[in-house]
């Protein structure tokens, strides 16, 4: 093995710059391309059918919401017996969902602990170097961390009092070897608590090293958000 490993940088020494240049750009190709196939798409998988099934559950709630609004206008005009069994009947399914919905949320990262998570794993791997970290703008939770923040007072409003789901979201940047930030990002999906995974940009800079940079989300009940 150390022999190939001295042909190999015996033929690497005997590259010109340009050759080396290209040789050095194809294996980042391949670490990045392998890095996308082997942990970020299952996970982005595992993610889409959770944020599915958080949406859905939204979408019942509003369903319940005018199915109560009908109710109680209709029993306004006409009080009977069989309605109010009804009402009641419909507004316990809604606490029933509600609870689902909150039991959801409690398998998430609380949004003032992410700081302080993110500075635990980062302590445990020393070899990363923190470049930065940034709070996002809260937004409106539809299925998507796509929302216009400043919508975010219209789509609350729109939802319901209660029933607003916010998405709190951080942008961090670390830089170090590739094999480093796969154990990191092995670390974060790891954890316990659910992160949802926004975007995530690794550019090899000069093999191995690398920065990495990665939006992480949260999701929650209250629109209060800290700043980094």
């Amino acid at each position: 093995m150390k022999e190939r490993l001295l042909k190999l940088q015996l033929k690497i020494d005997a590259m010109s710059v340009r050759e080396r240049a290209m040789v050095f750009g194809a294996a980042a190709a391949v670490i990045v391309f392998v890095l996308y196939a082997l942990l970020l798409d299952p996970l982005f998988a595992r993610q889409k059918i959770l944020r599915s099934q958080i949406s859905q559950q939204q979408n019942n709630m509003l369903g319940i919401d005018s199915e109560i609004m009908a109710t109680v206008q209709a029993a306004a005009i006409d009080p009977d017996k069989a309605d109010r069994a009804r009402l009641a009947a419909i507004k316990a399914n809604s606490a029933r969902l509600s609870d689902q919905l909150r039991s959801v949320h409690n398998s998430l990262v609380a949004p003032e602990s992410i700081a302080p998570l993110l500075e635990r794993i980062l302590k445990a791997n020393a070899r990363l170097r923190l470049v930065g970290v940034k709070s996002l703008p809260v937004i409106p939770y539809n299925g998507s961390f796509e929302a216009d923040p400043t919508q975010l007072d219209a789509a609350v409003a729109a939802a319901g009092a209660g029933r607003a789901i916010y998405a709190h979201g951080v942008e961090v940047t670390v830089r170090g070897n590739y094999l480093d930030m796969v154990d990191y990002m092995d670390a974060l999906e790891g954890m316990p608590s659910q992160l949802f995974w926004g975007k995530a940009q690794l550019d090899v800079e000069a093999y191995p090293d690398a920065r990495l940079s990665l939006t992480l989300y949260t999701l929650s009940l209250d629109k209060k958000w800290m700043t980094l």
